[in-house]
């Protein structure tokens, strides 16, 4: 069966109210150029790794996506470049990352990323994009130093996709929800995914459950986020019977520091400090830190700038 057959299939079997067609993400596929004004470059980011912990453990993949973007609008152009290279980590590929990415000891035997070539696509980027930041980021960094001072955003936490109803944000239901599918858990492919769901109007039903009233694009919502600071909240002394109380508004514990925190945009911290002495202090002074990240340094690991604040 021909494409044009079996998309005219597709589309009739899509017009009936109990089926859902998905389609295959076709990587190869040319979008418009962006017009006008403000013209801006990002990178979608993608990283497959020997294991979760950047302290110990090595980036094997790394893939870049580079594309064009209206920073009036958000809307996304064209894919100017792209980079997928593996590098050996010197060290034995752990067989539970291998079963995920499916990258093997000999896959990446004297293989190395080339720099040259990410420095390039990296070139006049002012977004790096990663769909979990808070774990490429770290990666990157420590093996590509130049990767510390662009601005970084993620898909992952910066999307509202509870908001939106589409009831997570794995990027793989994510594809399901807008239409296509792919063969994923390899960095580029990802990559590719990613900067679909980005550029595609939010679905219908998301759009109507958010109560918007215009389709916009998760990439829209991702550039307004990206460019407001925010606030990582420590609740310093807080009493031991608060924990279920943190824990259920989000707050997560920092074994170091022996204290729970809870990240929130700029404009939300004086309600979220007057939610503090409320709910945890019990409506006593009580003296926490805040520290204010902007896109060059959230996700880094790297401290923010920090201030104490009376609740």
């Amino acid at each position: 069966m021909t494409r044009p057959d079996a998309e005219a299939l597709a589309a009739r079997l899509a017009e009936h109210p109990d089926y859902r067609v998905l389609r295959r993400l076709d990587v190869a596929r040319e979008w418009p150029a962006v017009t006008g004004r403000g013209a801006g470059f990002a990178v979608v980011l993608d990283t497959e790794t020997t294991g979760m912990d950047p302290a110990t453990d090595k980036v094997i993949e790394l893939a870049l996506v580079k594309f064009e973007y209206s920073r009036e609008s958000g809307a996304i152009g064209r894919v100017f470049d792209a980079y997928d290279g593996l590098e050996d980590p010197g060290m034995p590929i752990p067989p539970e990352s291998t079963a995920i990415h499916h990258i093997t000891d000999d896959m990446v035997r004297g293989q190395r990323l080339d720099e040259a070539a990410i420095g390039r696509v990296l070139e006049g980027a002012g977004l790096v994009i990663a769909h979990n930041a808070g774990f490429d980021r770290p990666f990157v960094e420590a093996r590509l130093p130049a990767f510390r001072t662009v601005p970084w955003a993620c898909s992952l936490k910066e999307v509202p996709w509870d908001g939106l109803g589409l009831g997570s944000a794995k990027l793989d239901y994510l594809a399901y929800r807008y239409g296509f599918f792919f063969d994923g858990h390899r960095a580029e492919i990802d990559c590719r995914a990613l900067l679909e769901v980005l550029r595609s109007p939010i679905p219908e039903f998301a759009a109507q459950a958010a109560d918007t009233t215009s389709r916009t694009t998760a990439f829209r919502l991702l550039l307004d986020s990206a460019r407001e600071p925010s606030c990582r909240v420590w609740a310093t002394g807080s009493a031991f019977e608060t924990k279920d109380v943190l824990r259920a508004h989000g707050y997560r514990w920092e074994s170091d520091r022996r204290c729970w925190y809870g990240d929130v945009p700029r404009a939300r911290l004086d309600e979220e400090l007057a939610w503090l002495k409320k709910n945890v202090y019990g409506g006593r002074i009580a003296s926490v830190e805040v520290e204010t990240f902007d896109a060059r340094t959230r996700y880094s690991g790297r401290n923010g700038n920090k201030e104490r604040v009376t609740v």
